[in-house]
């Protein structure tokens, strides 16, 4: 590598590092959720998580080979922000619960929460993998020839610092600069690709560029692209990470304003993505694995400099996501499954502090991944997002909007039901996309069970 990228990258991650440090200390023990941060904290907790491999080396994986329909997970994502601002915030925060499926244990019971808790934590997951993977499209130009697990276990371990290094606060304080340098290097090297295009006429005319394939959102086909924008409006509003960065806000106004700049700024990183993917489809369409196209277009034609600080914005990007997600897993798992007072559960607390869930979680991501979990990046994420809707998303409508009980028995036949349906749906279901089939399978339970009541 040149000296140039080298000190931009170094510069820039020191930078980074010695901000993680100083809020490591600030807010020592802080691991768990606290309501003290502004809504710039909020919506960098939120951007910091929600925008990392997914959403600019995965964006950039996808429309290297289908285009624009690679816009989902940024515009899904923007539009899930927006709901979570406008009608999720103030009920959320009315609970008195710092976990959704605990909101959902106080009113259908601890076995409804406790399953709740295991299955939103499996999908949350999986998308633990995809950020693993995207890292190692990152650490495999400072490891040349390494082993694809070791770069896994070192991505690892970059998140388990991360995570350890301030809570929820930390996290949302880092993420507000991440954001910043996010726009430079998604923003930045999507601009750059579009001028080295020579203009948007010349990418809609390029022959290689198929029109009614690159530039539809719906090059996958309407179920698949639309399932995959429901997906992640359904994730976000179902996800512990995302819930706990609104809970963590000052007040209601500063949640409800953290969770609106997200749904303004995330968008937009997406198209960077997908500009550059479309730039390496037409000049390297041999490429043999397409997660790095982004990192490819980087080193090939950025100077230097910028090409360093580009490249480390990536990378705390991916392991700022992997890192917020594993601590919000953690959460879950200790407060609804972990926290019961019975002998032997206060062993296993003493055994499973947050930060040693964190460690293990992602740990055992790493090893799963170095396996035949390979794939696009972008499955994985939209695989999460749709789990963890079908999960909780019609359980925590009732809980907030609701007033009327809805049978227990119902509601946890609704929790098994949606996922279920998904995870089938995608084996033989094939005239549209089994999130929706899974949501409707469990919002009928639910109507059943009140029914009922």
């Amino acid at each position: 590598m040149e000296a140039g990228f080298t000190a931009g990258f170094l510069a820039t991650m020191v930078i980074l590092a010695g901000l993680s440090i100083y809020m490591g200390i600030k807010h020592r023990g802080s691991a768990e959720n606290s309501r003290t941060c502004k809504a710039a904290v909020v919506s960098g907790t939120i951007i910091g998580t929600l925008v990392g491999g997914s959403s600019t080396i995965g964006t950039a994986q996808l429309a290297y080979h289908f285009g624009m329909s690679a816009w989902w997970f940024t515009l899904g994502g923007g539009i899930g922000c927006l709901l979570m601002g406008v009608f999720f915030v103030s009920p959320l925060r009315r609970q008195g619960c710092d976990t959704l499926t605990g909101m959902i244990s106080a009113r259908y019971g601890q076995n409804a929460g406790s399953l709740a808790a295991v299955l939103s934590s499996a999908g949350t997951y999986i998308n633990l993998m995809a950020q693993l993977l995207s890292a190692t499209s990152i650490l495999s130009l400072f490891m040349p020839g390494a082993d694809p697990a070791a770069e896994l276990i070192a991505a690892a371990l970059l998140m388990i610092l991360y995570a350890l290094s301030g809570g929820i606060d930390g996290i949302g304080s880092v993420g507000i600069l991440k954001t910043v340098l996010l726009y430079v290097a998604s923003i930045g090297a999507g601009m750059y690709a579009l001028y080295m295009f020579g203009g948007i006429s010349n990418i809609v005319n390029d022959p290689v560029l198929d029109k009614g394939a690159y530039f539809s959102l719906f090059a996958r086909g309407i179920s698949t692209d639309l399932g995959a924008g429901a997906s992640l409006i359904l994730g976000i509003v179902s996800t512990q990470t995302y819930a706990q960065a609104c809970l963590a806000g000052r007040t209601d106004r500063a949640a409800r304003c953290g969770a609106l700049v997200s749904a303004v700024l995330v968008p937009p990183i997406g198209i960077g993505g997908i500009l550059v993917g479309l730039y390496m489809r037409v000049n390297f369409p041999d490429i043999p694995d397409a997660k790095y196209a982004f990192t490819y277009f980087i080193t090939q034609y950025l100077p230097p400099a910028l090409g360093g600080i580009i490249t480390a914005a990536l990378l705390i990007a991916v392991i700022g996501t992997g890192s917020g997600l594993a601590l919000g897993v953690a959460t879950t798992i200790r407060r609804d499954l972990l926290d019961k007072k019975t002998a032997l559960s206060r062993h296993v607390q003493k055994l499973f502090s947050i930060r040693r869930i964190i460690i293990l979680l992602l740990l055992s991501a790493a090893l799963i991944s170095a396996g035949e979990a390979g794939g696009i990046i972008l499955d994985f994420s939209f695989m999460s997002m749709a789990l963890r809707g079908a999960v909780l998303f019609v359980p925590l409508m009732c809980v907030l909007f609701i007033k009327k009980p809805v049978s227990s028995r119902y509601m946890l036949a609704a929790i098994i039901a949606g996922p279920a349906v998904v995870f089938a749906g995608n084996f033989f279901i094939e005239s549209f996309d089994p999130l929706f089939a899974g949501v409707g399978v469990s919002a009928i339970m639910a109507a059943i069970g009140l029914c009922k009541k």
